[in-house]
């Protein structure tokens, strides 16, 4: 199953960087990624083929399948770590947090651009704050999963109100900017952006993969079970929770705020392979590549050319996607 989604994300994949405002063909997209790859000498005709293919089409992919990996695995540990169904980037409020840091450093300082370093370290440095006082809460009042998720709510309509006031004293350029981020989109995106997000994320691939023992311990068991079969549970999850924090925090970073995302297709993966985090973490990275690849798809072809933002799309497709969740299985939302 993990290789048929691996071959269908290739397959949106390719059907991504054909379909736009300028149709190509499959056969012209091979043909341009190969005279690319190999330098082989092209026609004019072929060399504006190639330019919109790997300049403008195969970097929006690459970070629309890297954000959508990073935002699904977070959510499918966070939902490990709490036993809870709710939980995800967006509901604990990480999401937010990192959106206020990035629309903070847009407002007072120099952003430089997307991706930017300084940007990317509000946003984290945010991200870290949320998850620091969310834990730090919980901690001192023994909280159980659901006033957790009670607290990352009133902490997201906080981080929210604080970047709504942000949009008050902004000039008419920072607004048009903080706004974007509050849409989420991977409009403009460079191949220094997705390295720059896909890194990250591959190596917290792996790391989580070398913890998905732990993970099942926590999750299938609790705490005090983990504990007795000789998990270090404060390590793993103090690890693990920093992980899903940084992985939010980085995409936020680089596309804005995008929901949903990080709440659903740990969900459908866990649907279809299953709790088993060996198998349950990659699976769920490629279901979240292909939910944020089909919504950037949709939303730059339904009304082109005009582009809807990735974040509003994965709304749409997310909210029916969950209720029916919640509907057919909600006996593991009670």
């Amino acid at each position: 199953m993990l290789a048929a989604a691996a071959l269908l994300l290739l397959v949106a994949g390719v059907t991504a960087v054909a379909v736009g405002t300028r149709d190509i063909s499959v056969t012209d997209v091979v043909h341009a990624l190969w005279t690319r790859t190999f330098h082989v000498p092209v026609t004019p005709e072929e060399l504006s083929t190639q330019t919109v293919v790997w300049e403008l089409r195969m970097p929006r992919v690459g970070l629309a399948v890297t954000a959508g990996a990073g935002l699904a695995v977070a959510g499918v540990v966070l939902q490990g770590l709490l036993r809870n169904p709710m939980v995800s980037p967006f509901t604990l409020g990480i999401s937010s947090a990192a959106g206020f840091g990035a629309s903070l450093t847009i407002l007072f300082g120099q952003a430089g651009g997307r991706g930017g370093i300084t940007l990317v370290a509000s946003a984290l440095g945010m991200a870290l704050l949320c998850a620091g006082l969310l834990l730090g809460l919980s901690w001192l009042r023994q909280a159980s999963p659901v006033t957790l998720i009670l607290i990352g709510t009133a902490l997201t309509y906080l981080f929210q109100a604080l970047t709504s006031t942000l949009q008050y004293v902004a000039s008419e350029h920072q607004l048009a900017e903080i706004v974007r981020w509050n849409f989420g989109s991977v409009n403009a995106a460079t191949w220094g952006q997705t390295v720059a997000v896909g890194l990250p994320v591959g190596v917290c691939l792996l790391v989580l993969g070398w913890q998905a023992g732990r993970l099942n311990a926590i999750a299938f068991a609790g705490d005090d079970a983990a504990h007795a079969l000789g998990v270090n549970v404060a390590r793993t999850r103090l690890v693990c929770s920093l992980i899903a924090v940084m992985l939010a925090a980085v995409v936020v970073s680089f596309t804005g705020v995008i929901g949903f995302v990080g709440l659903v297709a740990p969900h459908i993966a866990r649907l279809l392979i299953g709790a088993d985090h060996r198998f349950l973490i990659p699976f769920a990275a490629v279901t979240g590549s292909l939910l944020v690849l089909t919504a950037d798809t949709v939303g730059r072809t339904l009304f082109s050319p005009a582009v809807i933002p990735v974040g509003i799309v994965v709304a749409f497709l997310g909210a029916p996607l969950f209720i029916n969740l919640i509907l057919t299985r909600r006996r593991q939302f009670l």
